[in-house]
Parts: structure tokens; C-alpha cells; sequence
């Protein structure tokens, strides 16, 4: 509140101070990210000139701070794509995540370095997922590129469909979304589903599509290490 005030009336806590505000990243010392109508020059401070308008603002624990949605966009341009990530899962974890108000933001900005990271990820998240069709063929292709036994697909374990089986070993491999899960509720829902599993002896292996393009082989070698036996 403290940095937001020295920065005239119309500032608000931004980029990675708003972010953890929000909960999207964690607390760590260093300088606060604030957005100003003028960039000042203040120990401790960062000011960022950003036009930020009336849509994009909020108030958090009563201190003036950029909306969920323009908390991201700014992140664009102030942390890797990798913790961009993070902090998009969680906001979507906590409930934050709206992606039509994150694409007025962008439509808002033409021109920003941050347009590409999150057009990025608005992209993959809008990606229609069929979880009997995408992470079946997946998991079989590489079971046949890494020489893995194959497992059943598209068949029920307690009740509940599961995209792949080995049903001696009770090893389930399921799709898992960030994004298409449908909120935290369903979120929590499909951990819950997860304990009852393995109440009853089996592992859930979660598995998305960005994992199994980045690192088949560290897949590969889990459910190596799954199947064998003792």
C-alpha cells in the first residue's frame, strides 16, 4: 500500500506485486511493481507507465492492483514463459481465470511484447480436448516408441472411466487439463476420485499433452518403473 501511494492517485500494485497479491506467485523481498499514470523515480520501487484504464483495475485487501486478467498480461513481459505458466494454473486453480477478459486485455494492447507468451497459452488452453481419442493414441504411441506393454483403453475401473489400464499392475494413465477440468470443483472432484483409487491399490498416473511433447521419455521410463514387478 505503502509503494502504491507514493506513486500518485491513480497507481496500483502491478506485475509481480500484483501477482502475489493475488496469490499467483509467491512471496519473495525485492523491489514492488507498481503502474502510474507518469513513471517516478522511487527507492524501492518500479514504476511501470502501462496505460492501465478502469477495466483493469481492482482492489485486494483494500490496496489498489491491476485485475486478475492484467495481472497476467503484464507478466508477459516481466517473468519466463514457464512461471507465466505457473501463474496461469494458478489462477485457474483459484477460480481467477477468465481467458475472455485476459483476450480483451490483449485486444486492449496491441503492439506489447507480452501479446505472443499469452496468445500462447489463450491457444492451448481453447484447444478442444477429447480425453477418449488424443491421450489414448498418445499413451499407445509411445508405449510402442519405448517399448512398453500395451495397455487397455477407454475401459472402467470402479465405476469411473479411465483412458488407459494395465490392469495386473492397476496402473491408470488419465488425460488432465489446467484449463478443461471445468473450475476448481472439478479440480478437486477428480483428486478426490484419485485417493478413492488408491485406497483401492491403484496408481493415476495424470498425464497432459505439453508433457508428453516435452518429455515422452521421462514418461516412459515412470511407467517402466510402475509396471515392474514388487
Amino acid at each position: 500500500m505503502a509503494a502504491v501511494l507514493a506513486c500518485g492517485d491513480k497507481a496500483v500494485l502491478s506485475h509481480r506485486g500484483a501477482a502475489m497479491l493475488w496469490g499467483l506467485m509467491r512471496p519473495r523481498r525485492g523491489l514492488v511493481d507498481v503502474s502510474a499514470a507518469a513513471g517516478r523515480r522511487r527507492r524501492g520501487i518500479v514504476v511501470h507507465e502501462c496505460g492501465i484504464t478502469d477495466a483493469d483495475r481492482a482492489r485486494r485487501a483494500q490496496i489498489p492492483v491491476t485485475t486478475v486478467t492484467r495481472t497476467l498480461f503484464d507478466l508477459g513481459e516481466a517473468i519466463d514463459e514457464r512461471q507465466l505458466e505457473f501463474a496461469f494454473e494458478e489462477a485457474d486453480r483459484l477460480g481467477l481465470l477468465e481467458i475472455r477478459a485476459l483476450e480483451e486485455v490483449c485486444a486492449r494492447c496491441p503492439g506489447r511484447r507480452a501479446l505472443r507468451p499469452v496468445r500462447r497459452l489463450i491457444d492451448a488452453a481453447l484447444l478442444p480436448i477429447d480425453t477418449q481419442s488424443w491421450l489414448e493414441e498418445r499413451v499407445i504411441e509411445l508405449c510402442r516408441n519405448y517399448d512398453l506393454p500395451l495397455p487397455e483403453t477407454g475401459t472402467r475401473v470402479l465405476g469411473r472411466e479411465v483412458d488407459a489400464l494395465w490392469r495386473e499392475q492397476k496402473l491408470t494413465v488419465e488425460a488432465d487439463s489446467w484449463i478443461h477440468h471445468g473450475g476448481r470443483k472439478a479440480f478437486e472432484e477428480d483428486r478426490a476420485r484419485d485417493a478413492e483409487m488408491l485406497v483401492h491399490g491403484f496408481h493415476v498416473m495424470r498425464l497432459t499433452s505439453r508433457r508428453l511433447d516435452r518429455e515422452p521419455e521421462a514418461i516412459a521410463k515412470q511407467i517402466r518403473s510402475l509396471l515392474a514387478p514388487g
